[in-house]
Parts: structure tokens; sequence; C-alpha cells
């Protein structure tokens, strides 16, 4: 076997704060590297730390703090008081499909006249349109209810208005300068909204939403003779919406998903129990992480390259066999487009490493007719990951683009398009994704546009990779109290990602590569012993056997055979000079 060269990265130490960590034992009884995570994470205050450790939904914030929170409401009860057709008028990602859902199940559990709309990706596109606009006046609807979309679409809902329909707005995507002349714009993002947490996912503020009609309805003596809604249980929803969008699950959105994975994991809603069968998770605990990779994937697939209809069914049915018949259909689009985009990466990533060096590229900006507009958005961001470097992929067709980009933490992907509105159709999104539409004669001079804007914004070691590392300890003080304390710190997901240490001056004791491709270390150290694993870093075998090495890692529990240990999941190794 050929000795190769580690991908090692930039490490970065988070440093000690001794007083506010001491504060933290002493308080709550820590271990003192649970204490410095939560330090790292900027939860000094004790109670901050008790309600982070122990998150209730008695922490969650008055919902009436959104703007227009009690005129939405409001409008809506009168709707519903008249039985007036409504229509939720959604997105086709997860975040989207699961705000439909939620909205769409409370409404006709109380008997609304209530449809949903999802508009085709490919033939209709992003938010609002007049076409369908117009055939729901046909149709006799009086009110418009968008999640996940909405905020910027200004021209479409002055045509609703103008046609007699009033539109509620339910989005959380970056607020235009112009608001749309919606009966209601809910949004924390306004910057006239004094709601505290401003990093809801578009179906955590349907759900603030329904906290407040269930509310406003009960001072009005709505459920004197009809069942109390108990909301938690919709919360399994606000869960795969949540960690769908890549929300921060912090504050809020951690109450939220917390408790809803707990509710997957229980398996009550019918179509989420055939969602994990077919993934081969019946019947086990889903955290965020298997979330991510197996079920979300698969809802979204629907609204990627085929009908978001099949995935809102999914999760409406209460009957197990069409819940598992559209599973597989689930299923089966998936893999088609897991292909899609497999074929489009690689396309890309050839083109990218048979040209100019990688140190001389500051943003990505490809455009192909060839593409499925459905999954470039994935593309950009496995490139955003690659390369670390912002990526906007374009699906061309008819002399237009329909692009999706994705961006690095250190540059606001929507504000940079700020910059480059003057060549682009429309563009909507916020700070790590975002959408364009573009002529496709526009798309040479974008580039080098969005190229000047990242170079203006951003320093050459913003491009490099690198590992933040929590805390670093010896081989001895990771053990079984350790890892259960760390568990509360879960769901682990944007801005509160799994706890990353770093442990020196180990030796390799044994190598030996298992499964697809994945290495297993033993590693000794200051008289202890421990197990690794490096997925997908088989091929690194020859050149780390009997090394001397620092290892960055996060511990696991491995249960396998009715036995369990603890296993380190490499994160990078460092060879010792």
């Amino acid at each position: 076997m050929v000795k190769t060269v580690l991908p090692v990265t930039q490490w970065k130490l988070s440093a000690h704060r001794k007083d506010l960590e001491d504060n933290l034992i002493r308080e709550l009884g820590l271990r003192r590297i649970l204490s410095q995570i939560l330090v790292n994470r900027d939860i000094v205050d004790p109670d901050d730390a008790r309600r982070y450790l122990l998150p209730s939904l008695n922490d969650l914030h008055n919902p009436f703090l959104m703007k227009d929170m009690i005129t939405g409401v409001d409008r809506l009860i009168e709707a519903i008081r008249r039985n007036d057709q409504i229509v939720i008028y959604g997105d086709y990602d997860a975040d989207g499909i699961t705000s439909v859902v939620l909205l769409l199940k409370f409404l006709k559990e109380i008997s609304a006249s209530v449809e949903y709309y999802i508009p085709d990706r490919i033939e209709e596109g992003y938010g609002l349109n007049r076409s369908a606009i117009d055939r729901m006046k046909a149709a006799g609807v009086n009110l418009i209810i968008t999640v996940d979309c909405g905020v910027s679409d200004i021209d479409e809902i002055s045509h609703a208005k103008s046609l007699g329909i009033d539109t509620i707005v339910l989005d959380h995507h970056e607020v235009p300068d112009t608001l749309p002349p919606a009966v209601a714009s809910i949004n924390p993002n306004r910057r006239d909204c004094p709601f505290p947490f401003k990093h809801l996912a578009a179906v955590g503020i349907v759900f603030n939403f329904l906290i407040a009609l269930r509310g406003q309805l009960r001072r009005e003596g709505f459920w004197v003779d009809r069942p109390y809604p108990n909301l938690r249980e919709y919360l399994d929803l606000v869960a795969l919406g949540t960690i769908g969008d890549i929300s921060p699950l912090i504050d809020e959105n951690r109450v939220l998903t917390k408790i809803g994975l707990e509710l997957i994991t229980e398996e009550k809603r019918v179509g989420i129990k055939a969602l994990k069968e077919i993934c081969a998770l019946e019947s086990q605990t889903i955290d965020s992480a298997k979330a991510s990779y197996a079920l979300i994937p698969r809802i979204n697939a629907a609204g990627r390259i085929a009908s978001p209809q099949d995935a809102v069914e999914l999760l409406m049915t209460d009957e197990l066999g069409q819940a598992r018949d559209l599973a597989r259909k689930l299923d089966g689009h998936n893999k088609k487009r897991q292909t899609l985009e497999k074929d489009i990466l690689n396309e890309i990533i050839g083109g990218i490493e048979a040209g100019r060096e990688i140190t001389e590229t500051n943003s990505f900006v490809f455009a192909s007719p060839h593409w499925h507009p459905g999954v470039i958005g994935i593309v950009a961001a496995r490139l955003v990951d690659r390369y670390c470097r912002p990526a906007i992929l374009i699906s061309l067709k008819n002399g237009v683009g329909k692009g999706s980009g994705r961006s690095i933490p250190d540059f606001n992907i929507y504000d940079g398009l700020k910059k480059c509105d003057s060549l682009l159709l429309s563009y909507g999104g916020h700070r790590f994704a975002a959408g364009i539409s573009i002529r496709e004669t526009d798309v040479d001079a974008f580039r080098r546009l969005l190229s000047s804007v990242v170079g203006e914004n951003l320093t050459p070691s913003d491009f490099a990779q690198h590992t933040n590392i929590d805390a670093q300890c010896e081989l001895n003080e990771i053990n079984i109290d350790l890892i259960d304390q760390i568990k509360a710190l879960a769901p682990f997901g944007c801005m509160n990602p799994e706890p990353v240490f770093c442990t020196r001056n180990l030796s390799i004791v044994s190598t030996s590569v298992v499964g697809n491709n994945h290495l297993r270390i033993r590693v000794n150290g200051n008289g202890s012993s421990c197990s690794s694993i490096w997925f997908n870093m088989g091929h690194h075998m020859e050149t780390l056997t009997g090394a001397n090495i620092d290892l960055v890692f996060t511990p696991h529990i491995n249960n396998w055979n009715g036995l369990s240990d603890i296993q380190l999941k490499t994160r990078d190794i460092a060879i010792r000079a």
C-alpha cells in the first residue's frame, strides 16, 4: 500500500475561561469538560445552562411578540367563522412541506374549509405565481396563507389583493426593503419585529402561529364543546422541517427539535413510522443525524424531482398500508435524486481539478442546460463542504437560469446577492442559502461580480478548511459518565455542533480497514487505550501504522453484537514529528 498525505485541517482550540467554567461546575455539578463546552457556546449563566440542558416548552417565547401575529390570527379566525375557502400555499422542500402539513392538519381537525397548494418546481418555480392565484380566484378562495414563501412576492400578493383575496404570510426568509401588501406579514426577521429569536424555520413560525391561534380561539370560547388540541403532538413535523432547513439548533429551535425527535422515535405518526421502516430505522432512537441523512432526504426528494404531494400525503395519512406505499415511492425518488446529484457533482469536480488552481478562486458559479434544477442546491452544498467557498449552480432553460446557492459561515450569500441585483431577475433566501433567477447572457458577468463581492468581504484565510476544537483532554478522561453528559447537549446541528476534543501524543498500536474503506485505529495514551474509527479514510492505513499522533475526535458509545464500548469518531489526525 502506498503512503498518502493526511488531509490535516487548521485546528482552532477554544480558549479556557476558567472563572465562568468554575461557576457552572459549582452551581450545576458538571464535569470540567462539559462546562468548558457550554462556555465556548456562550452559555455562561447557570439558569441559561439549566434551560439548555433541560429544554422545556415553558421556555418558548410569547408568539404574540411577532409583528402582525394578532392581525393574522384574527383574519384566520374570521375566515373559519365564515367558512371561507382557505388555501395554504407552501414551498416544495422539507421545511415547506412540513409547514403545509402542520397547518393543514390543525385546520382540518377544527373543520376549516382548507386545501393546500405547492407549485411545481420546474414549471412554476418558487413562491406565489399569478396563474395559481387566478385559479384560486375561480375556485372561490378568499384567503391564502403562505408558508416558507411570500415575503418577497410583492407583485403576486398585490394581484391577489386586486382580486379580493387576502394573504397571510408566514415566512422566515430575509425581508426585502418593501413588504408585500398582505393582511399580515409574520416573519421574525422584520426589522420592526420584537420577537427575540430570529432563526426559526418556517415550520417553527407556523407552530408559533398555531399557539397564538389556539389561545385566541380559547379566549373566544371556541373549545367549549370540542377537545382542546395538544400542539406537542405536532412537534415531530416541526423537528423534521427545522433540521431539514439547517436552522440553528439553539434557543427555541432546540426546544422544538429535541421534543420532536422524541416523538419521531415513538413512531406515533403513521407516515413517519413507514418512513423509518423504509430507511431500516424502525424501533431505533432518531437523533438529528439520522433525521438528516435518512428521513429528510426522502421528504425533500419528492419536491426536488417529483411531486411534493407524495410527501404531504405520507405525513397526512392515518392508514399504514398507504403510508408504506408512499414511503417506497419517496425512496425511489431519493435514489434517482442521488444518481442525478452524483453525476453533476463528478462533472463539476472534474472541471475544477482539471482547471486553474483552487487558490485562485474565491467562489463558484456554474451553469448548464443539462442539470436538473431540483438537485443543484444539494450539489452546491457539497462543493461548499469540499472547497470551503460559496457556490451557486444554475440550471438553464430557454435563455433563463434558475440557480441555487450555498455559502460558508463567514459570507452572507443573501447580502452578497443584494450587491449583484442589477444582473438578477430575482433572488431570495437567507445567510447560508439562496435562490436566483438570471438571464443566461448575464451569467458570466454575474460570476465576475460575485467573485469581486466575495473578495471584498473575505481574506484567503477564510477559505481554509478548519476544525473547531472544544477542549483538549487526556484519553483517560473519556468515559461513560462524560459521554452521558455530552448527550444532554443534543440535538446537534447548525450552531450547536457535536463537541470535538483533541488528545495529543498518542501511539497507534493497530490499524485495519473495515466496511466501505473505514479506518479502525487502536490508540494508547497516558496509560489508557481506546478504539477510533475514521470514516472513508482506509487509504491512509499505511501512512498511520505505528505512528505517534495528535487526534481530533468526538466520543461515542458503539453498540455491536450486544456489546458496548467507547469509540472515538475521528475528525482529523496529525502525525507528530
